[in-house]
């Protein structure tokens, strides 16, 4: 278990796709070679702690701080990467994923903010044009996972236990249990948190926020960090921006200050205004099938 935030390596991994039978593998152990259809062969889920690129105090990323008997702090210098064996794997995610070409995303954002409404909606309105499928990432239950099936989107649920965020390792073994179509997109709806999940490259070509407006305006400037490492921002629930107290103005600022190259896009899932805005960056990004 990580002891910075949390994460446990008892991930549990579900197929719940239409006319496709769960994988034997997945009820307990990894696939043989034969029928590895994954990015790479994984060991046990394992890595230390995570490496922040600002300590506690700000202290530089690669230092911790650790109490000596005295009660007195020492630094010690972190001989290597904690997240070196996490990024190498995500390297061969994101190249297994551009050989077939596939468009992956990871969609990150809080609790709440209607990332599952979002995958539901797109997987409607998409259908018959875009192939969609969707590794769920959640510490508990299969709720959203079937939601998404539900819509008509192939998912993989994968359950963190206590972790707070999805990995290189268990995206690898949720895209073993899609294989996914050459000219599809695999949509990666990470754990509902504005922390941890930016800190861990999955292989992913693009990583989208998503945002409400119920959350208030100050979250670009709360969790620079999320939002600095996004590709696409989506202010979502903007129907409500009536009956709520939320600056658009401000928020358009902070986010120019926290994530300058973010590109902005408000959109209202329930109503569906905005929502060709999203469809058309998709459209924009899926490469061809390859033969």
């Amino acid at each position: 278990m990580c002891g910075t935030c949390g994460c446990s390596s008892g991930a549990l991994i579900t197929v719940l796709a239409p006319d496709r039978p769960v994988p034997a593998w997945l009820g307990g152990g990894h696939p043989g070679r034969a029928h590895d259809h994954g990015p790479h062969e994984h060991g046990a889920h394992d890595h230390g702690p995570h490496e922040h690129e600002q300590g506690p105090g700000g202290q530089d990323a690669g230092h911790a701080q650790i109490p000596d008997a005295s009660g007195a702090g020492r630094t010690v210098q972190l001989q290597q990467k904690v997240l070196a064996k996490n990024d190498d794997l995500a390297q061969a995610n994101r190249q297994w994923l551009r050989d077939r070409g596939i468009l992956a995303i990871n969609l990150m954002s809080s609790p709440g903010s209607g990332k599952t409404t979002l995958l539901e909606r797109t997987t409607r309105e998409l259908a018959g044009r875009m192939s969609i499928s969707v590794i769920e990432g959640d510490q508990e239950t299969a709720l959203d996972a079937k939601r998404i099936q539900a819509a008509g989107s192939p998912v993989v649920q994968i359950n963190t236990g206590v972790g707070c965020h999805l990995d290189a390792d268990m995206v690898a073994q949720g895209l073993r249990g899609l294989d996914p179509p050459s000219g599809s997109i695999v949509v990666i709806e990470n754990v509902g948190n504005l922390v941890c999940p930016a800190l861990f490259d999955l292989g992913e070509e693009a990583k989208v926020v998503l945002a409400s407006v119920t959350e208030g305006a100050d979250k670009p400037l709360k969790y620079p960090h999320m939002f600095r490492q996004a590709d696409l921002v989506l202010l979502n629930k903007t129907d409500l921006l009536p009956y709520v107290d939320f600056d658009v103005r401000q928020y358009m600022s902070d986010l120019r200050r926290a994530a300058p190259d973010a590109m902005l896009l408000q959109l209202s899932v329930t109503t569906g205004d905005g929502m060709q805005g999203w469809y058309d960056w998709l459209r924009r990004r899926v490469p061809p099938p390859h033969d």
